[in-house]
C-alpha cells in the first residue's frame, strides 16, 4: 500500500504553476511520411498504400514507376507527430516522433524523408526529415528473436524545422489567466494577490469565475507586457484544495487531502477465509487381477474466522489518523479502500471519494 497526504502549513505556490495565459499555448502537428533505408524490416506487399506513396513521391521527382513494380521491404509508411511551441518562429527546430502504420517490424536505421507537418487548420507549419532513433532493437530470427523496447516507434531530435509562425495570441492591454484546476476560492486569492503586488488605486485584476481571472495591463507596463506577465507568474498564492480522497484499487494507492475529516465512528472489521482443497487418490489393482485403476477425489473444507478488529475515532479525527490506525492493526490496502467506501456510504466521511 502507498499512502500520501498533505500537511497543514504548506508553502504558497507560484502562479506560474497554477495558471496559463490565454492564447499562449502549444499546437499539435501531424503528417504522413516515408522512412527508407530499412534492412528488410519495412512494410510488406500487403501494405498497399506504402507502394502507392513511394510511386507518388518518385513521380514528383520525375521518375515514373508502377506501384505494382515496387518492393517496399526497405521502406515503411509512418505517421509523424510533433508539438509546435508558443511563439515559435520560422527556423526553430523541434523534435518529432515517427510511428509505423503498416506492418513494418523495425524502424531501426531508417531515414525519414521530407514530410510536411500540418496543424488542425490544415496549414503546414513545419517540415521534418532526418534519421530515426528507435531506442530499441530486434535480434535473431523466428522463435529465437528478442525485442528490446518498441522498435516500430522512433524519435528524431530537432528533426523538424518550423516554416510558419505559431498561431499564438500575444496579450496586449488585457491578460486572461486560466486556472488549471477550477476553484472559486483560489481564483479570488489570485486576483487579490495581483492587486496587492501591483498596488494601485484601481483594481486591475478580477475573478470572472472559478477558472478565469482578467487582468488589465497598467499604463506604466503597456510597453513591457512580457515583463508584466513575468511579474504576475512570480506571485505566490495559497491554493485552496477540496477535501478529496483518490484511491486506486489496482495498485493499492491512496491519496488523501489535508482537509479531510471523519465523523465520530466505530469501525469493526474482520476476515473470514474458507479454503477448499481437493486431492486425487489413485487406486491401483493388483497385477493380473483384472481390475481397473480408479481415481477418487478427496475434498476437505477448512474455515478460519479471524477475531474482529476495531478502531474508534473521536471528534475531529482525520483520515490520516484513520489510515495509521488501520495500518497498525494489520489492515491491507484493499481493506482500507473498502472501509473508506463504507464510511462515505454512511455519511461519516466529509470528503469526495474518487476511485480510479
Amino acid at each position: 500500500m502507498a499512502a500520501a497526504w498533505s500537511t497543514p502549513g504548506q508553502s504558497a505556490t507560484r502562479l506560474k504553476d497554477l495558471v496559463s495565459v490565454e492564447g499562449v499555448r502549444e499546437n499539435q502537428l501531424i503528417g504522413y511520411g516515408l522512412v527508407v533505408g530499412l534492412a528488410g524490416t519495412g512494410d510488406k506487399r500487403t501494405t498497399i498504400f506504402s507502394t502507392q506513396s513511394l510511386a507518388n513521391m518518385l513521380e514528383r521527382m520525375g521518375v515514373s514507376v508502377s506501384p505494382n513494380a515496387v518492393r517496399v521491404q526497405n521502406m515503411a509508411s509512418v505517421i509523424v507527430t510533433g508539438t509546435l511551441p508558443a511563439f515559435a518562429q520560422p527556423g526553430t527546430r523541434i523534435d518529432v516522433t515517427a510511428a509505423a502504420v503498416g506492418d513494418a517490424s523495425n524502424l531501426q536505421g531508417g531515414l525519414l524523408v521530407m514530410t510536411q507537418l500540418k496543424g488542425a487548420n490544415g496549414q503546414v507549419y513545419a517540415v521534418a526529415q532526418g534519421p530515426v532513433v528507435t531506442g530499441g532493437f530486434v535480434a535473431g530470427r523466428g522463435g529465437t528473436s528478442q525485442t528490446v523496447n518498441h522498435p516500430t516507434v522512433g524519435r528524431i531530435p530537432s528533426g523538424a524545422t518550423v516554416e510558419r509562425a505559431a498561431p499564438s495570441v500575444e496579450p496586449t492591454t488585457q491578460v486572461h489567466l486560466q486556472l488549471r484546476n477550477s476553484d472559486f476560492a483560489t481564483a479570488a486569492r489570485v486576483s487579490d494577490a495581483i492587486n496587492r503586488q501591483f498596488g494601485s488605486a484601481d483594481t486591475i485584476a478580477r475573478a470572472e469565475n472559478g477558472a478565469l481571472i482578467s487582468v488589465a495591463v497598467p499604463a506604466e507596463w503597456k510597453n513591457r507586457v512580457p515583463a508584466f506577465i513575468a511579474g504576475i507568474e512570480d506571485i505566490r498564492v495559497e491554493v485552496d484544495t477540496p477535501a478529496r480522497i483518490v484511491v486506486n484499487e489496482r495498485t493499492g494507492t491512496i491519496v488523501i487531502g489535508k482537509e479531510v475529516r471523519v465523523s465520530p465512528v466505530a469501525i469493526l472489521h474482520g476476515n473470514l477465509s474458507v479454503q477448499i482443497e481437493t486431492k486425487l487418490e489413485v487406486s491401483q489393482p493388483a497385477s493380473l487381477s483384472g481390475g481397473n485403476t480408479v481415481v477418487t477425489p478427496q475434498q476437505s473444507v477448512t474455515a478460519k474466522d479471524e477475531p474482529t478488529r476495531n478502531v474508534l475515532l473521536k471528534e475531529g479525527a482525520t483520515v490520516e489518523e484513520l489510515v495509521r490506525a488501520l495500518t497498525a492493526i494489520g489492515s491491507s490496502a484493499r481493506d482500507i479502500i473498502a472501509i473508506l467506501q463504507n464510511l462515505r456510504a454512511a455519511a461519516a466521511l466529509d470528503a469526495e471519494l474518487e476511485v480510479i
